[in-house]
C-alpha cells in the first residue's frame, strides 16, 4: 500500500514560513527605528503621525527663520547703538565747549576749530559703521556707504562751502543762512543711494519691525522741529534743518571753520550761540531716535523669547509623531529577535520531517 504525499501535507510549513516573513518585516522596522530613532524614514512610514509632521514642520521652519531674523537684527541694532553713543558723546562735548568760546580768548577758537574738524571726520566715519558687511545707517541700500569718503570730508563740497561762507562772514545772520542752505539743499556729504525707507525684518506671521537709523534723516521720530518764526539769530535761519544729523554736521563744520581772526567780529558770539542752539536740538532729537530704537530692541528681545517657547512646543509635538520611544523599541526588538529565532528553528524542524521516519522498518 502506498502513501500519497501532496501539497496539503505542507500546510503547516507554509504557515510557518509566512509567519517568519511577517516577523522579519517587524524586525527590519524595529532595527531601523532603533538605528535612526524615527518611527519611519518617510511620511508613509509615520502612519497616523504623518499629518502632524506635515502640518508642523513648515511652522517650525518659519519660526526658525524669524528667530534668525531677530538674531541678525539684534546684532545690527547693537552696533548702531554703539555708533550713536560715540556720535552723541562728540555732540555733547562740543555743546559744552561752545559755552566757553568767545572773542576774548581768541587762541581758544583755533583750538576748538581744529578739534571740530577732527570730530567731523569721526562722525562721518561712524556713519559708515558696518555689521556683517551691512552699512547700518544706509537705509535699505545696505551695500553702499552712506558717506562715500569720510576720511576726506574736509575736502568735500559740504565742508569747503561752509568754510567759505564762514570765512567771508559779512554778518552772523548771513553766515548762518548760508550754512543752513548748504545743510538743507547741499552739497551734502551723503551718498545719493541712501534709501529714505528703513529696512524691515519679519519676526512673526504678521509682525514686521523697522530696524536701524538713517545717516541723513530722522528715522524713527518725526523730523526735528523747524520754527522759522523764532530763529536763534534775528534775520537768520531756523534752529534745525529737520534732520538732527545734518544739524550736527553743519554745527561741526561751522565750528571747524572758525578762526581767531574772526573772534573780534562784533556778532561773532551770535553765530556761536546759533550753532550751540542748533546742536542742542540735535542732541535732543538724537536721544529720542536712539530711545525709540532701544524700544524696538526690547520688543525684539521679548519676541525672541516667545519664538523660542513656540519652537520648543512645536518640536515636542513633532517629536511625539516622528520619534520612537527608544526603551520600548529596544524591548520590542529583543522580543521580535527571539520570535525570529524560534520561527527559523520551527521551519528547520519541519523541513527535516519525512514520512519515511515514521514507517516501521521491516
Amino acid at each position: 500500500m502506498s502513501i500519497a504525499v501532496g501539497p496539503a501535507d505542507y500546510g503547516v510549513l507554509g504557515s510557518l514560513i509566512a509567519n517568519a516573513s511577517s516577523v522579519k518585516q517587524k524586525l527590519d522596522t524595529l532595527t531601523n527605528q532603533a538605528s535612526s530613532g524615527l518611527v519611519g524614514d518617510t511620511y508613509a512610514g509615520l502612519g497616523t503621525g504623518a499629518s502632524v509632521s506635515l502640518d508642523l514642520r513648515p511652522q517650525m521652519a518659519n519660526v526658525q527663520t524669524w528667530q534668525n531674523n531677530v538674531d541678525a537684527s539684534t546684532g545690527r541694532m547693537a552696533v548702531t547703538q554703539s555708533a550713536m553713543s560715540n556720535i552723541q558723546s562728540i555732540a555733547a562735548s562740543f555743546y559744552t565747549q561752545l559755552n566757553t568760546v568767545d572773542g576774548v580768548n581768541a587762541s581758544a577758537v583755533d583750538s576748538i576749530a581744529a578739534s571740530a574738524r577732527d570730530a567731523l571726520s569721526q562722525v562721518a566715519s561712524q556713519l559708515d559703521t558696518q555689521n556683517g558687511g551691512v552699512y547700518v545707517f544706509a537705509g535699505q541700500d545696505t551695500g553702499n556707504p552712506p558717506v562715500p569718503d569720510p576720511d576726506n570730508i574736509l575736502t568735500s563740497g559740504f565742508y569747503t562751502q561752509i568754510n567759505a561762507a564762514v570765512s567771508a562772514w559779512g554778518t552772523a545772520a548771513a553766515v548762518a543762512n548760508k550754512t543752513y542752505s548748504i545743510a538743507t539743499a547741499g552739497p551734502l556729504p551723503f551718498s545719493p543711494t541712501i534709501s529714505p525707507t528703513l529696512p524691515t525684518v519679519q519676526v512673526g506671521q504678521n509682525n514686521i519691525e523697522k530696524i536701524g537709523l538713517l545717516a541723513n534723516a530722522n528715522a524713527l521720530i518725526p523730523p526735528s522741529v523747524i520754527d522759522p518764526a523764532n530763529p536763534p539769530i534775528p534775520g537768520g535761519p531756523p534752529a534745525s534743518t529737520g534732520s538732527y544729523m545734518c544739524d550736527l554736521l553743519r554745527a561741526l563744520a561751522t565750528i571747524g571753520s572758525l578762526s581767531s581772526g574772526l573772534a573780534s567780529k562784533s556778532d561773532f558770539q551770535a553765530l556761536v550761540q546759533d550753532t550751540r542752539t542748533s546742536m542742542s536740538g540735535a542732541i535732543t532729537a538724537m536721544a529720542q531716535d536712539v530711545g525709540v530704537l532701544g524700544n524696538v530692541q526690547s520688543s525684539l528681545a521679548a519676541t525672541q523669547s516667545q519664538l523660542a517657547d513656540t519652537q520648543t512646543a512645536l518640536a515636542g509635538q513633532v517629536s511625539s509623531a516622528e520619534d520612537v520611544d527608544m526603551a520600548k523599541t529596544m524591548s520590542q526588538l529583543s522580543l521580535v529577535q527571539t520570535q525570529m529565532q524560534a520561527s527559523y528553528q520551527l521551519i528547520a524542524t519541519m523541513s527535516s520531517l519525512s514520512l519515511v521516519k515514521f514507517l516501521p522498518v521491516s
